[in-house]
């Protein structure tokens, strides 16, 4: 990779960082190309993205952006994911770790704050914008839902009163 090559690398990923919720750090020693393509298309599923980058390179892009303070976590084969949604991106990476012994997460960042691996699973535990939004409005519609059948039961209540009196004189 040639200098120009490097600056653009670090612009690109710069650019990427400035405007991510959550950063997480990882550990990937070990793993084929299927995996980590495999790792990539889940990443992106779930709106996230995921980069093995040089550790000089990924420090140096990690300036200016809110998740300076991780830079001490890139030592040794790192790879770095980040999501615009603040859960997204430790969510795969946590499941991920789960299932394949040569991923592991190091930590991360959450806007100016530091994550051990501890923080980035515990975060990962909590829904994603998505579903809280899900969730809201299921709590919205609720009472409206409500409403209506507390509206219309006293007119279906008074049809099968009315039926069953029919079906008494019928009967008689």
């Amino acid at each position: 990779m040639d200098r120009s090559q490097k600056e653009a690398t670090i612009a690109a990923l710069n650019l990427e960082l400035q405007s991510a919720a959550l950063v997480v750090v990882t550990k990937q020693s070990g793993m084929t190309v299927a995996e980590v393509t495999d790792l990539r298309r889940k990443m992106r599923a779930a709106g996230a993205s995921f980069k093995v980058t040089k550790n000089r390179l990924a420090r140096i892009a990690l300036k200016g952006t809110q998740f300076e303070k991780t830079e001490d976590l890139f030592k040794g084969p790192t790879a770095i994911a980040w999501s615009k949604d603040p859960v997204a991106a430790a969510k795969v990476a946590i499941d991920y770790a789960k299932t394949n012994d040569k991923f592991k997460v190091i930590g991360g960042g959450l806007g100016s704050t530091v994550l051990n691996t501890q923080g980035v699973e515990a975060l990962s535990k909590l829904p994603s914008l998505n579903e809280l939004r899900a969730s809201l409005l299921g709590m919205i519609q609720t009472p409206a839902t409500r409403i209506a059948g507390v509206l219309q039961a006293p007119g279906g209540q008074v049809a099968r009163v009315l039926a069953a009196y029919a079906k008494k004189d019928e009967a008689a």
